[in-house]
């Protein structure tokens, strides 16, 4: 036999419908999808942007002309232009020197016989072209060595490293001398001492169980030995459809 669930009655309040925004209306912009319970006006388009290619195409001579505005259908206009120039500068009157502003002292008797007189200028500039070396450019030959074709040298001695062969320690006999040889252990022949080796600290097995200290105990918050104060906790929260449950209490 199959067990029948109970279900609980439904509360009207918590069916709720849909909203106004739920509803889409029909477009009264466009041509499609337009409202045909509205009177449907005509619609105009914008047409495509034409390409490069067209407009650069010379199709014909469009009205890109400048036509001279002086030019009239019975020929040129010929009445008198006028232009608007700038103005002149004023003109200044020829200034006459005073008797100041002549030097006769600086200037010799013509009749008389002068010393020659020069002047100094200034240095001439080398071009590009002449690019003269300067002292400093030149290197003359060092004194020091056989180097010098025009003058006589003294004689030169130089150093030369210490030769392997005719040298005061050279040996000719090739004899081993006494630090050639090893020399043998003693304990190969004799007794061997007893040999000891250094190893690490070795510590002693202990408890690695991590006990708590005094601190780690609250015994202030233990209340099963005592009386402890009323506890509140807070519950879910309840439906906004069902009415709440309240009981008459008997007052004490």
């Amino acid at each position: 036999m199959a067990e029948t669930k109970m279900e609980k009655p439904r509360i009207a309040a918590m069916e709720r419908g849909p909203g106004p925004g739920r509803y889409t209306l029909p477009n009264l912009t466009g041509y499609q999808a337009h409202d045909v319970s509205r009177k449907l006006h005509p619609a105009y388009s914008f047409g495509l942007r034409l390409g490069t290619s067209f407009i650069k195409k010379q199709i014909g001579p469009g009205p890109a002309y400048l036509i001279d505005p002086m030019m009239t259908r019975y020929g040129r206009d010929g009445t008198a232009q006028y232009s608007l120039h700038s103005r002149h500068k004023e003109l200044e009157p020829f200034k006459t020197p005073g008797p100041g502003a002549h030097c006769p002292e600086k200037f010799a008797d013509p009749s008389r016989h002068r010393p020659p007189a020069y002047s100094m200028g200034g240095r001439t500039r080398y071009r590009k072209r002449d690019a003269n070396p300067s002292p400093a450019s030149y290197t003359l030959p060092s004194m020091l060595g056989d180097k010098v074709p025009n003058r006589t040298s003294s004689a030169c001695y130089s150093m030369a490293p210490r030769s392997k062969l005719g040298g005061f320690d050279t040996d000719y006999a090739k004899t081993p001398g006494p630090a050639r040889y090893n020399t043998t252990s003693a304990e190969i022949t004799q007794r061997k001492a007893p040999n000891y080796s250094m190893q690490s600290r070795n510590y002693m097995p202990t408890d690695a169980t991590r006990i708590p200290g005094p601190g780690a105990h609250c015994p202030e918050r233990v209340t099963l030995n005592r009386r402890a104060a009323p506890a509140y906790s807070l519950g879910v929260k309840h439906s906004e459809y069902i009415c709440p449950l309240v009981i008459d209490t008997p007052d004490d």
